[in-house]
């Protein structure tokens, strides 16, 4: 499963932009992958841990400007079609699983 997270912030003044740094590091620190500017992708390994991601999400949002969250299985996320200028590049594959026995 991944979490697409997608937000507009506002950067007006110096305290607004604090918030956007924090945000925007705190997304980083979690392990998120920037996509585009302002989105950013997350892989869970179940929708167990995507909900623990998602309260982690909403304890670290902002106070104001506007985040949205995508969920999409593995399956969805690889029919993703990416390019860049005409020429057509590999969708980010998922990270690798550690297998504990």
């Amino acid at each position: 499963m991944w979490l697409i997270i997608m937000f507009d912030l506002p950067t007006t003044d110096s305290e607004a932009r604090a918030d956007y740094r924090h945000f925007h590091d705190f997304l980083l620190n979690e392990g998120y992958l920037r996509l585009q500017l302002s989105v950013y992708g997350r892989h869970c390994a179940s929708e167990e841990n995507g909900a623990v991601h998602m309260q982690r999400l909403r304890a670290a949002l902002p106070p104001d400007g506007e985040v949205r969250v995508l969920t999409l299985t593995d399956k969805q996320f690889s029919r993703m079609q990416v390019f860049f200028g005409r020429m057509r590049q590999r969708t980010e594959p998922p990270p690798e699983q550690i297998l504990l026995l």
